[in-house]
């Protein structure tokens, strides 16, 4: 039997498609006996099992370079990681609290932590939306607003949007107006989610959830005819909670999401100075959109007096494109301009 050329297998390795994430990350569990790759798999989320699970069927008769190829991968991304996210809850509170005294730090601390689930209901992103729906449907609305202040935003609104029509505005209330909740009813509710999905029981205190931003971003992530029902009836239970979830569902980045006449159409409402100003806050892509929406001679003469400007007080640009968001929403009621989203319908 004539002997394999090495410059024909290097070249063929060479012409390989590299590996994907996925595929090479499918390669190196496959290395690991079955209790260290359950270690790595149980801290990975529901969709990330799934996709490496795939993958792993499909690298089973995996070849030596390949498996060179993905562990050299491993190695190089390894190389360029830091341990600075290690800990980093700890040591942010250590700081604040030699720099600002307990009290001080712990009011602040309150303020700028972001919301952490619950371990107890960690069961809920295991679980399909129809199987959550179908265990809190017969439940009181402050119950369905706890489960969804729990859930990632989209999942939150294709739960919302299985439970009965009637409740739909109430449960979006209550998320809005959540406060902290209780380990005995956390306990409770973990109980009932565990009868339904087969989940098992797991320990942790509560966290907070819930808020105006929780609720805006489960609005933004259902059909637009659900969005606009939904509304209107929260803004005959409580003005109030409506405007301010109304206000974080669309804010200035949103406005990447319109089409370049809509912009166009909206650019040539808002005054020069007002621009000036909002555009100072915003990201480069949707500043460039924007001035893309105008003549070469506006645009120009925008980014030169922008330029000419040099920083301005954060709250006379969130007040200016707070304006400017609100001559959007205005134009949107009176059919001059459509405001995107996640939950528009097309036919």
């Amino acid at each position: 039997m004539a002997e394999a050329d090495p410059e024909l297998n290097a070249e063929a390795v060479a012409n390989a498609a590299p590996m994907t994430g996925s595929a090479a990350a499918a390669v190196l569990l496959m290395l690991f006996d079955e209790d260290e790759a359950a270690q790595i798999l149980s801290r990975l989320e529901p969709e990330e099992v799934r996709e490496l699970g795939y993958a792993m069927y499909d690298v089973v008769d995996v070849e030596v370079d390949e498996v060179n190829h993905a562990l050299d991968k491993f190695v190089n991304k390894a190389k360029g990681r830091t341990t600075i996210g290690y800990g980093a809850a700890q040591h942010i509170r250590g700081a604040m609290h030699k720099a600002l005294g307990p009290d001080r730090a712990d009011t602040m601390l309150a303020r700028i932590t972001p919301p952490q689930r619950s371990p107890k209901l960690a069961m809920l992103k295991w679980m399909e939306p129809k199987e959550i729906a179908g265990a809190i449907e017969m439940e009181h609305p402050q119950i369905m607003a706890i489960v969804l202040a729990h859930l990632e935003h989209q999942a939150a609104a294709n739960v919302l949007q299985l439970l009965p029509a009637e409740v739909q505005d109430e449960v979006v209330y209550r998320v809005a107006t959540l406060g902290p909740v209780s380990s005995e009813a956390l306990d409770d509710l973990e109980q009932l989610l565990s009868t339904a999905g087969g989940g098992a029981k797991s320990s942790g205190s509560t966290t907070q959830r819930g808020g105006t931003v929780e609720a805006a971003a489960i609005m933004n992530n259902i059909r637009k005819d659900h969005e606009q029902r939904i509304m209107k009836a929260l803004t005959k239970r409580d003005k109030g909670v409506s405007q301010s979830i109304e206000d974080e569902m669309f804010v200035f980045d949103n406005l990447m999401g319109l089409t370049e006449k809509d912009l166009g159409t909206l650019m040539r409402s808002v005054e020069s100075d007002q621009l000036i100003v909002a555009l100072k806050g915003a990201n480069e892509g949707l500043r460039a959109k924007i001035l893309g929406s105008m003549s070469a001679r506006a645009a120009q003469s925008i980014a030169d007096e922008m330029e000419e400007r040099g920083p301005m007080r954060l709250t006379e640009v969130m007040e200016a494109q707070k304006t400017i968001i609100a001559s959007a929403r205005r134009m949107a009621e009176q059919g001059a301009i459509q405001l995107g989203g996640k939950g528009d319908d097309y036919v």
